[in-house]
């Protein structure tokens, strides 16, 4: 794997005598979608807003793409573009004219580089109307654009997705994952919406308290949520379907209603299941694979009774 271009270590924040941040530690890398899980208060802007810069760090160290933010912060902070909260346009102007000023401010920023972040982000045929004419989704792919126009290593995202409708967060979603798997940008995403994570990431880290609780890719964070794989059998006669069953699966039964039972089984097993209900004269009208959600995910690291919300 290549360097990180991102390295948190033993990060520390404290708000008076309360310590918001407890020794957090995390790398993303170069070309993947790392997501920031926690429920509001977790602590997530806090970390971002040190990242960026606009909190001093009370203990530990940020390093952006090999360069300390303490010892360097110019340097560190040219390899990083962001939003955190709502991006900041000049609503009487166009998409194009923010854009242009925004180039202003950084080297090396050529015309041909805003019609490619303007392309990139699907607003080519937009970016000629005053901002304040944009709805939400667009306003929030603008302010991608504008975020990726120096290309930096690491595009730091905080909660981008608040607020926006279905379609919009499948757009914005559908950027993240071509800059990061197509132009090798390290996406840092925070967010507490647990299903956007899971259609968005590769990796998750899952702060709660101010503490970082682990981090993983998202399918060994779903595989060990649930510590295996369940099918659902459709059937009308569930209670009787669970009596037989569990005489062979005494404990791969784990649930069921009045239309489905649930086992814990290898898909190799379901055919055999199948047949011990069908020569019993029980009807099965499907067989749903479940997969384990990343809900399930954060249910099972923080012990339950603490929702995303």
């Amino acid at each position: 794997m290549s360097e990180a271009v991102l390295e948190v270590k033993n990060l520390v924040k404290y708000f008076g005598k309360r310590k918001i941040i407890d020794n957090v530690s995390f790398e993303v890398f170069p070309g993947e979608i790392f997501g920031f899980l926690g429920p509001n208060g977790a602590g997530k802007t806090t970390t971002i807003k040190m990242i960026m810069g606009f909190l001093a760090v009370d203990e530990g160290e940020i390093m952006i793409n090999g360069i300390n933010i303490r010892s360097d912060y110019e340097s560190a902070m040219s390899s990083i573009g962001g939003i955190v909260e709502n991006p900041e346009m000049y609503k009487d102007l166009s998409g194009q004219l923010n854009l242009e000023m925004y180039a202003r401010l950084h080297d090396g920023v050529t015309p041909e580089r805003i019609k490619e972040v303007v392309e990139l982000v699907g607003m080519q045929n937009r970016i000629k109307d005053k901002v304040k004419k944009y709805s939400l989704g667009m306003k929030q792919r603008i302010g991608v654009a504008q975020s990726i126009l120096h290309k930096p290593k690491v595009l730091i995202l905080d909660e981008p997705t608040n607020g926006l409708d279905p379609s919009g967060i499948k757009e914005l979603r559908d950027i993240f994952k071509k800059l990061a798997h197509e132009e090798g940008v390290a996406v840092f995403v925070s967010s507490h919406l647990l299903s956007e994570m899971q259609l968005m990431c590769d990796r998750v880290g899952i702060i709660h308290n101010g503490k970082l609780l682990g981090v993983k890719p998202i399918k060994k964070l779903m595989d060990e949520a649930t510590g295996g794989v369940f099918y659902r059998f459709m059937t009308k006669q569930a209670q009787q379907a669970a009596e037989i069953l569990k005489v062979d699966y005494p404990e791969k039964v784990r649930n069921f209603t009045a239309d489905y039972i649930e086992l814990e089984i290898e898909e190799q097993e379901v055919p055999e299941v199948n047949r011990k209900l069908a020569l019993a004269g029980i009807p099965i009208f499907g067989v749903n694979k479940l997969e384990s959600s990343l809900e399930d995910a954060f249910i099972s690291i923080t012990g339950g009774g603490n929702s995303i919300a």
